[in-house]
C-alpha cells in the first residue's frame, strides 16, 4: 500500500514538466499540499491545474526563476501563507548549456551554476526555518550522474551537478540534529524533452553503457523521491541514490 502524504507541504522547484512534473504528481496522488515551481507562469499554472483536477491532494503553481534569491524568498513566503509550513523541498530546477570548456562562455558557466547550484541553496534558506520545526522534514536534491563521472562538453553542468552532492552532505550534517533527512538522487539518462532530441545513434552508444539496457522514465525518479520522504527513509541521510539502469557502480 502506498504511503500517504496527506496534508503535508511539499516543494517542488522545476516541476512545470519532466521530472520535477512527475514528482510532483506523486506527492499530489498521495494526498500532499504542492506548490509547483516554475520559471513560467504559464507552465507553473496549467501543471498545478493538472495536477489538482486529480482530486487528490492539492496543486498551487508559482513562476520563480529560482537563481533570483530575492523571489524565492518573496515566493517562499507566500507559499508557506498559502498552504501551509513546508516539511520536504525538492530541489529539481536545472538547466543546461552545454559546450566544450575551451570555448564555454562566462554566461553560460554562470547560468548553469546560478540555476542547478545556488538555485538549491536558494530555496533551502527560503524554507530552512520551517523544515527544521516539522517532524520528518525531509530535503531531496536532484543531481545527475554527470556529477559522478563527469561529461565532455557539460563541464558547467557536472560542476553543478557534482556541488548539489556536496551541498546534500554538508546539509545533512548540519541538520541531522534536528532530525532532518537531506538526501540527493542520481539520475541517469532518462526519457525526457531533452533525450527526445538525441539521434538514434547517440542513443544506441548510451544504451551500451547501461546495464539494464534501457533508458529509465520520470517515474523511477518519482518513485526514488516517494521513497526518499517517507517513513521507510527515516534512517538515511547524506546520501546519493543513483536512478540509472546500472551505468554508475
Amino acid at each position: 500500500m502506498s504511503e500517504s502524504f496527506q496534508d503535508r507541504v511539499v516543494v517542488v522547484t522545476g516541476a512545470g514538466r519532466g521530472i520535477g512534473k512527475a514528482i510532483a504528481r506523486r506527492f499530489v496522488e498521495a494526498g500532499a499540499r504542492v506548490a509547483v515551481i516554475s520559471r513560467t507562469e504559464a507552465n507553473a499554472q496549467a501543471t498545478a491545474a493538472e495536477l489538482s483536477a486529480l482530486g487528490k491532494g492539492e496543486a498551487r503553481g508559482y513562476a520563480v526563476d529560482i537563481a533570483d534569491t530575492e523571489a524565492v524568498v518573496a515566493a517562499g513566503k507566500q507559499i508557506q501563507e498559502d498552504l501551509g509550513a513546508v516539511s520536504i523541498l525538492v530541489n529539481n530546477a536545472g538547466v543546461t548549456r552545454d559546450g566544450l570548456a575551451l570555448r564555454m562562455s562566462e554566461d553560460d558557466w554562470d547560468t548553469v551554476l546560478d540555476t542547478n547550484l545556488k538555485g538549491a541553496f536558494n530555496a533551502v534558506k527560503a524554507f530552512q526555518r520551517s523544515l527544521l520545526k516539522q517532524p520528518d522534514a525531509r530535503i531531496i536534491n536532484i543531481s545527475s550522474v554527470i556529477g559522478l563521472m563527469g561529461n565532455a562538453g557539460q563541464a558547467n553542468y557536472a560542476a553543478s551537478k557534482a556541488g548539489l552532492i556536496g551541498f546534500t552532505k554538508a546539509l545533512a550534517k548540519e541538520f541531522a540534529g534536528r532530525q532532518v533527512c537531506v538526501n540527493a538522487i542520481a539520475p541517469g539518462f532518462i526519457t525526457t524533452d531533452m533525450t527526445g532530441e538525441l539521434t538514434e545513434d547517440q542513443t544506441a552508444q548510451i544504451l551500451k553503457n547501461i546495464p539494464l539496457g534501457e533508458l529509465g522514465t520520470v517515474e523511477d525518479i518519482a518513485s526514488a523521491a516517494i521513497f526518499l520522504a517517507g517513513r521507510g527513509a527515516r534512517y538515511i541521510t547524506g546520501q546519493v541514490l543513483t536512478v540509472d539502469g546500472g551505468m554508475v557502480m
